[in-house]
């Protein structure tokens, strides 16, 4: 299965900064010493054109030219710095690069992304660009012209935060449906609305978010035949997560997966996945849940290739 990362680009935190930027790195050099099933390859970069497709021209060229505001800054959570941006690219190339490989190959996935709080105009919550908004419109685009005819998309986020950027740039487009399962009390504490949003209490654990995720999938399949899926992975429903509040084991999440994977694999729907948030006390454990999430992920993707 073909993997992108773009870990390569660093941020310029201060010390004792919450966001994990080391988990990509981590989770990079496991599958460099063990790589399995996955064929990994450095993301291109997003060019501005591709940004621009669900971001205004504007904060595109604010990121990309060191413009942001201080307030834009401290809204996103990162001080601006040239390896800031080009990573930001990277991630989102990592998106695009996983959705065309899963057109293809039937599931890909992205090392990183799933920056789901970046909204068309500004970016929030450690999220710069929205990869999975901006992938999602350039495969549709490539689409119709290969195909003449309208691609349509499914957004499967199972962050432990609820996706208000993706669900704000979306509002108004019925071609891509999106999902959202989060916990209610969890930022962003102001939402917005997607197709569908399943809100969990705080200490949710194993099987009443199974329970709830079955029930959320009868109602997708009920209202969407999607023709590509992004699927964002997050390991911050774990017990152990810093920014969580829900109580899953890494048991229940490597289920969560199996039956996400298990359903588009029976409905041969392609893949592309990105590993979202992750924000663990002990940092190994996030790691470790990402990579079981990615090993099952190569299974299902040896078993559509079969």
């Amino acid at each position: 299965m073909l993997a992108f990362h773009s870990d390569a680009h660093s941020l310029a935190l201060p010390p004792g900064h919450r966001f994990p930027q080391s988990k990509y790195r981590l989770l990079r050099e496991h599958f460099e010493r063990e790589p399995g099933l996955l064929r990994m390859q450095p993301a291109p970069a997003a060019t501005e054109g591709e940004l621009a497709l669900a971001h205004t021209p504007d904060y595109v060229e604010a990121v990309l030219l060191g413009h942001l505001s201080a307030a834009h800054q401290r809204e996103i959570g990162f001080p601006w710095s040239p390896s800031m941006a080009e990573r930001s690219r990277r991630s989102v190339g990592a998106s695009i690069a996983a959705a065309r490989a899963a057109l293809t190959e039937g599931v890909a996935a992205n090392m990183a992304g799933g920056t789901h709080h970046a909204y068309a105009d500004k970016g929030s919550g450690y999220c710069v660009f929205n990869d999975v908004a901006v992938a999602a419109r350039l495969m549709q685009a490539e689409w119709a012209r290969s195909h003449r005819r309208l691609l349509r998309v499914l957004v499967i986020d199972l962050d432990v935060h609820q996706g208000n950027g993706t669900a704000a740039i979306f509002r108004d487009d019925d071609t891509v449906f999106t999902f959202s399962m989060h916990g209610a009390r969890n930022f962003p504490f102001r939402k917005e609305a997607s197709d569908l949003d399943v809100e969990l209490p705080d200490g949710c654990g194993d099987a009443q978010y199974l329970e709830a995720m079955g029930v959320a999938f009868e109602e997708v399949w009920r209202r969407i035949d999607p023709g590509l899926v992004f699927y964002l992975a997050g390991a911050d429903p774990h017990e152990g997560d810093r920014l969580g509040r829900l109580k899953l084991t890494c048991e229940g999440l490597a289920e969560r997966d199996r039956r996400v994977l298990a359903g588009l694999s029976k409905r041969r729907i392609p893949v592309a996945l990105s590993m979202a948030g992750g924000y663990g006390h002990d940092l190994a454990t996030t790691v470790a849940v990402q990579i079981n999430t990615l090993n099952l992920a190569a299974q299902s993707w040896a078993a559509w290739a079969a």
